[in-house]
């Protein structure tokens, strides 16, 4: 299922040159995206991969999403009005429909969003803010959300979530994360998703996702440069490291050709 069909970038540019989120894409304004049911952004470090999936977050108000404070120049909200300046295409229902809205249980999921719950797997005052949080984004107030969670119900959650997590590595915690948090028929920003993943790991997540999107109705817009994520989604990839922010074949990305390359000088030592 498509879900976000498609997202146009700004096409203002401004004069000064520094100011974010417009010196990301300074060159590239007005460029268009057009999105698979997985489509991977790749990157290296200040391509701008992550920028744009918090663009498209706070465009789409998908929750998850980061609001960015404007910067010293001036008192301008130029990070909001880059994101009221983009364009947004939603796709089509099965009788081929314009969506109007998104479905509810999507979401944007960071890499800090993965490593905040391993860490409740080792600080329990952690945990305990961390239900407190989910709590009141499931629309209870604080006040309501601690009395919850000092109640016997609440305590059967702290100790059923500490159990769960416990049985965990943090690579294991990590793949729970994904089966706690992405639901069927859903559009999924994730950033750099294979943090704190071991290799295999990397490729068992990959897997996950290629079902997902096949058989259960998920759209995945996905930021990385893990060459074992690209190796292993049935994607369509966007390089921004390219001038043009082309479509390209996952072996002809640099950073998976540094691995062949590294691997292909060393192949003698496998032998």
């Amino acid at each position: 299922m498509i879900y976000l069909q498609s997202f146009k970038l700004s096409s203002k540019c401004l004069n000064c040159p520094n100011i974010y989120p417009y010196n990301v894409f300074r060159g590239r304004e007005g460029m268009q995206f057009l999105f698979d049911r997985i489509t991977v952004l790749y990157g290296s470090n200040g391509s701008g991969k992550s920028t744009l999936l918090n663009i498209i977050a706070n465009k789409l108000l998908i929750k998850g999403k980061e609001y960015a404070t404007p910067n010293t120049f001036g008192s301008e909200d130029f990070c909001g009005n880059f994101a009221k300046e983009c364009t947004a295409g939603l796709g089509e229902d099965e009788f081929g429909r314009t969506l109007r809205v998104l479905p509810s249980d999507s979401r944007y999921i960071k890499s800090e969003d993965i490593l905040y719950e391993v860490k409740k797997i080792q600080q329990i005052p952690i945990l305990d803010e961390g239900l407190l949080v989910d709590q009141v984004k499931g629309g209870k107030s604080k006040e309501e959300a601690q009395a919850f969670l000092g109640s016997v119900a609440g305590w059967k959650i702290k100790e059923a979530t500490k159990f769960s997590q416990e049985k965990y590595s943090n690579g294991e915690t990590s793949l729970q994360f994904f089966d706690d948090f992405i639901r069927p028929d859903a559009l999924y920003l994730l950033d750099e998703p294979e943090v704190s993943l071991s290799l295999d790991n990397q490729v068992k997540l990959a897997e996950k996702l290629n079902d997902m999107a096949r058989l259960l109705g998920c759209q995945f817009i996905i930021a990385t440069h893990s060459p074992f994520m690209l190796g292993t989604l049935s994607a369509k990839i966007y390089d921004l490291d390219s001038g043009s922010f082309a479509v390209a074949d996952w072996t002809e990305l640099e950073n998976v050709r540094y691995f062949y390359d590294f691997f292909k000088k060393h192949d003698k030592e496998f032998e």
